[in-house]
């Protein structure tokens, strides 16, 4: 096997853990400081185009479809009829472009504090944006911890936090401040969602957190959901889901096996699958 140079490689190590991911790079098509983070997009040579801000794999067009239909389809086909939705962070877009499929979506607002993340995505992953002019969607550009806490009570149904790791400018979208604020924001039916991780790094320490934060928030109700992402660290990742009235293990199956837009990964056997827990992770939660 052939040694590549280090510079013809994209590799992102995760030292707490121990490990890296390496993509083959062939480009970099884009680099630029932002008020916020370093902003960097490369042609890799088998998973697409690679987005990375501050040196963290982003997403790729080759697996994005995973994570971005994880952190939305489920939720709203938990939700008994979802018309406001706002996601806080997502300036890629994806996952806006995976809730404006749902007919029954009457506003989507996404408030993401960079606004040249969305602007990359524009010119490098334009598949992701294809919703972007949707009337129906509303870009901001602004602080979305401060958006939230001024929202209006009750006027969302579901609250998306897509957000980067626990860490520097996304610290704050993992508290319990933040979660009673969404929970006020949030009509009785609400439900929120927080990517959380890695199950099998995290579920003892960042997974377990969240859960103990969203109850001491008021949610009553938290259940994790797994799926795959291979450009994570350990390929597994996760979402999980929050409410007070509305139960977060049953969904509308029929109306999964008889939506009307199509999905690349997200399906009613996927959603079933995906509420499973391994024993590790109920132990992991409840100790």
């Amino acid at each position: 096997m052939s040694n590549p140079s280090q510079s013809d490689w994209f590799t992102e190590q995760f030292g707490d853990e121990g490990t890296a991911f390496g993509l083959e790079i062939t480009a970099r098509l884009h680099h630029e400081q932002t008020r916020y983070q370093t902003l960097d997009v490369y042609q890799t040579k088998t998973f697409g185009r690679l987005m990375v801000l501050d040196g963290c794999v982003m997403l790729t067009s080759r697996d994005n479809f995973l994570y971005h239909e994880m952190m939305s389809h489920p939720a709203l086909f938990t939700h008994p009829h979802p018309r406001q939705v706002a996601i806080v962070g997502g300036g890629d877009c994806g996952t806006l472009r995976e809730v404006l499929k749902h007919p029954g979506v009457e506003r989507c607002t996404q408030i993401d504090i960079d606004e040249r993340v969305t602007w990359a995505s524009q010119q490098w992953f334009p598949e992701l944006c294809e919703s972007n002019d949707d009337p129906r969607a509303s870009l901001l550009f602004d602080d979305g911890i401060a958006w939230i806490k001024n929202c209006e009570p009750g006027a969302l149904d579901a609250v998306i936090i897509d957000s980067t790791d626990p860490v520097g400018p996304a610290e704050g979208l993992f508290a319990v401040d933040f979660y009673r604020d969404c929970l006020r924001a949030l009509a009785p039916e609400g439900i929120l969602v927080q990517q959380s991780e890695s199950p099998l790094l995290h579920s003892q320490s960042i997974i377990r957190k969240i859960h103990q934060d969203m109850a001491a928030a008021g949610f009553e109700h938290q259940h994790t959901l797994t799926f795959p992402q291979p450009v994570y660290p350990s390929g597994w990742w996760s979402c999980t889901m929050a409410s007070v009235k509305t139960p977060l293990t049953r969904f509308r199956e029929r109306d999964v096996a008889e939506k009307s837009f199509a999905t690349d990964y997200y399906n009613r056997e996927i959603h079933l699958g995906a509420l499973a827990q391994p024993e590790f992770m109920k132990r992991d939660l409840n100790s």
